[in-house]
């Protein structure tokens, strides 16, 4: 095992069903989703800076709700107008992300940036220097790169990456057609896993399936005790050498997330790992694993 620093968490945390999976079902007015979060895992991947940019004050807002949990550290996405839309853009372009980004970064709070690019970001000439691009103007960062499509999975990429110092993310989604493997792989200092779940269907709905239309739907799966273990291995892979691995569970509704999440931590640590006792109830195979802890 590498002495590497394992980060496990979920991606986001502002969700209305984790309201009695996660949370409690009525909690008081004074009750904080991330504070709370945070007391079971030390690492979140804030999503919603993919969508919209943040400001400073929402940056330091986030560090000071994480405060009481020394060991905790964030990761980041990318706004999509840089890896989904990318159309030119401006230095004003750059300071709306680095505006909120900057203050995690100061205080020692960012383990990494994510630059999530689709399937159709494929490895041609424009798409390299357009990557290459993003990585130069947001250096000042620790970043890491999710590649979806098969054409990336070359020995250049690799070589590419490291000279640079950035991570390549190892994902598990379903796989179909020119979709990248499920390959644990590790490029730059920091390993990054991404868990996405396996739910063929709602991943390439039919046509005229309206339930797996839902775009939160193709991220509705919880991994099996035997799939965690699949993954603990490639964990291990990924992390040997990494100064920081960070483990990102996507599969976020109804709080399988934080399930999966916590049944990591179990098989990388010694110590007692504590559960919302709301998680407990909802997801019964942690009980002998977990202790609740509110």
């Amino acid at each position: 095992m590498s002495d590497s620093q394992l980060y496990f968490g979920p991606a986001g945390w502002n969700y209305k069903d984790w309201y009695g999976n996660v949370y409690p079902e009525k909690p008081g007015k004074n009750f904080k989703e991330l504070d709370f979060l945070a007391t079971f895992v030390n690492t979140a991947e804030i999503n919603s800076t993919f969508y919209r940019t943040a400001n400073a004050f929402m940056g330091a807002a986030w560090v000071r709700k994480v405060a009481h949990n020394p060991d905790f550290i964030f990761t980041a996405k990318l706004w999509n107008q840089f890896t989904h839309q990318r159309g030119d853009f401006s230095n004003e372009d750059v300071k709306l992300v680095t505006q909120g980004i900057d203050p995690l970064h100061d205080a020692g709070k960012l383990g990494a940036l994510l630059l999530q690019f689709p399937w159709s970001f494929k490895n041609t000439e424009i798409e390299r220097q357009w990557l290459n691009r993003l990585i130069e103007t947001f250096k000042m960062y620790p970043l890491v790169v999710e590649l979806r499509h098969a054409s990336w999975d070359k020995q250049d990429t690799i070589k590419f990456l490291n000279n640079k110092n950035v991570g390549l993310t190892t994902i598990d989604q379903p796989v179909i057609g020119e979709s990248i493997q499920p390959k644990p792989v590790r490029t730059g200092s920091v390993g990054y896993v991404r868990l996405h779940g396996r739910n063929y269907k709602s991943w390439f709905p039919k046509k005229g399936d309206e339930k797996n239309q839902n775009p939160s739907a193709r991220y509705d799966y919880l991994y099996t005790k035997n799939e965690i273990m699949e993954w603990v291995g490639k964990i291990k892979q990924v992390s040997q050498g990494a100064e920081k691995t960070f483990v990102i569970q996507n599969n976020h509704p109804n709080g399988q997330a934080v399930c999966n999440t916590l049944e990591l931590v179990a098989e990388f640590s010694d110590a007692v790992v504590h559960a919302p006792s709301t998680l407990i109830k909802s997801y019964p195979q942690l009980k002998e694993i977990t202790k609740p802890l509110e």
